[in-house]
């Protein structure tokens, strides 16, 4: 038997939902970034979002959940020594891999091309987020970029947020496929609330129109609520961003997608946040080992 699946079977009989070690006063909101489709700017949406909000005084973290075509660090021109996959192996603490970034977010960076990260089981997510647990760092946010797609590891991240926020583009593809995710998540794992970003628009009629698709097709089959957030325009100025490995809301931060980034960010600052969401990461481990729980469940 392999260290991590040593250390799984081990953390798999011994947590549950009232056994959590968490014991940190602090309440984290955590916000996890989705798309259905990739090519919609989502990372570059959740990385700069994560620094929009750092701007307002608060601790940030950003995760990079794309588990193995992961290029957070590669957007923000970061060298991390160490990823996820290391603490996978048993050969870094997740506080050894977490990577400073612009405005003294936290990174912690994914793995890329790595296929053991790309297939991991609910269980071994819930594993992986539960070590979030024993970092030292105080949180305020915690912001989970998804990859692309509906596989498990991205409805699971979704689910245990918090918050799931849809970044859709005008591309037929990208409303078919965030429909998709939120059919998932909503009938099959219970989500019904859904924030809803119109992202690289020429209007802002362009992104209202985009939500009313969404919102059309959602309220007709699915009982959910969408709450449209805005949009983010398209500008070049982004591009010249990602060119010189930058965020735009520091590179360019009076340039027309910065302030519509940083106003995405001040709503997201004052979103609800749940009552029994308590503790240092406790809402967001608990409910992965919940999902992990009834996971098992259904197989046995």
């Amino acid at each position: 038997m392999t260290y991590f699946n040593q250390r799984l079977q081990t953390q798999s009989q011994s947590l549950s939902i009232d056994q959590s070690p968490l014991q940190s006063s602090s309440a984290v909101r955590t916000i996890a970034i989705s798309s259905g489709k990739g090519g919609v700017g989502k990372t570059s949406l959740a990385i700069n979002l994560a620094i929009a909000i750092a701007q307002l005084g608060r601790e940030v973290m950003l995760l990079d959940a794309d588990l193995g075509l992961a290029n957070i660090d590669v957007l923000l021109g970061l060298k991390p020594k160490y990823n996820l996959n290391h603490v996978l192996l048993g050969e870094q603490s997740l506080q050894n891999i977490v990577t400073p970034g612009p405005r003294g977010i936290q990174v912690v960076p994914g793995a890329s091309g790595v296929q053991q990260m790309a297939a991991l089981t609910i269980q071994q997510q819930a594993w992986v987020i539960n070590s979030f647990s024993k970092l030292n760092q105080s949180l305020d946010t915690l912001i989970v970029d998804t990859a692309a797609g509906i596989s498990e590891a991205n409805l699971c991240f979704c689910r245990a947020a918090q918050e799931v926020l849809i970044v859709v583009c005008d591309e037929p593809a990208s409303i078919t496929d965030a429909y998709a995710t939120i059919k998932l998540l909503s009938q099959d794992y219970g989500v019904r609330r859904f924030r809803v970003v119109a992202n690289m628009t020429h209007s802002v009629q362009e992104g209202r129109d985009l939500f009313n698709k969404l919102f059309s097709a959602s309220s007709r089959f699915l009982d959910v609520i969408l709450d449209y957030q805005g949009c983010i325009p398209f500008d070049e100025t982004l591009k010249k961003a990602i060119k010189k490995q930058k965020a735009v809301v520091e590179s360019h931060p009076r340039s027309r997608v910065a302030l519509a980034f940083k106003n995405l960010a001040k709503k997201a600052d004052t979103w609800p946040m749940e009552r029994n969401a308590q503790g240092h990461l406790a809402f967001f481990v608990e409910r992965l080992i919940n999902a992990s729980q009834t996971t098992m469940e259904a197989v046995e």
